[in-house]
């Protein structure tokens, strides 16, 4: 099953500049309202066929200028590039970027998913991911290396009245619960299969 046959309604991402104590609390009803039915709705369909857990996600990418790639994701389109450094345009972020990036959205949606979950409140989420990477890997300069991610930090920012010990619960809840969190920790089994089409 693909996320697209599980999903029908849109939303409008908007940047707010000032954000009044009545539209914080229309917020954050409303994202109660949305956590709570897509969780009945994934609770309910799970329960009748286990099976509808498997989601496969697919993104495609064609690469353009030096060295980015114009992305793909359902109906999204993105671009990612290197800084000039790398040999890029710095016209967006770049790969390792857009990896931290996708470490950070989706620890801001399993914070939501598990405060909600738990009943604890959590007014704000602000994350910073930061990532060590030794370059001379990407460079054929040092095979000992890895050409990944060597550590990697983040410090998540919770604003709301609840006491630390509750933090803590949702900070673990979150850690257990949080898809791309678990593919920074854990190995993936990846396949890679190279076609090539007359030119």
């Amino acid at each position: 099953m693909t996320l697209s046959d599980t999903t029908t309604d849109t939303v409008s991402l908007t940047t707010a500049t000032s954000v009044s104590a009545a539209d914080l609390a229309d917020s954050a009803a409303a994202r109660a309202d949305r956590l709570d039915a897509a969780g009945t709705a994934w609770g309910e369909r799970i329960d009748a066929r286990r099976d509808s857990a498997q989601l496969t996600y697919t993104v495609t990418g064609h690469g353009v200028g030096a060295v980015a790639s114009t992305l793909r994701a359902g109906r999204h389109e993105f671009a990612v590039d290197e800084p000039a450094a790398l040999a890029g345009d710095d016209l967006a972020a770049s790969p390792v970027e857009v990896a931290l990036g996708a470490l950070i959205s989706c620890q801001v949606v399993v914070y939501r998913l598990y405060a909600h979950a738990l009943g604890i409140q959590v007014d704000d989420i602000d994350v910073t991911a930061e990532g060590d990477l030794d370059a001379a890997r990407l460079f054929g300069k040092d095979e000992s290396v890895r050409a990944g991610f060597g550590d990697v930090r983040l410090r998540v920012r919770l604003t709301g009245p609840e006491s630390a010990e509750r933090y803590e619960e949702l900070r673990a809840a979150v850690d257990a619960h949080c898809p791309v969190l678990d593919l920074f920790q854990n190995p993936t089994p990846v396949t890679t299969r190279v076609e090539v089409a007359a030119g």
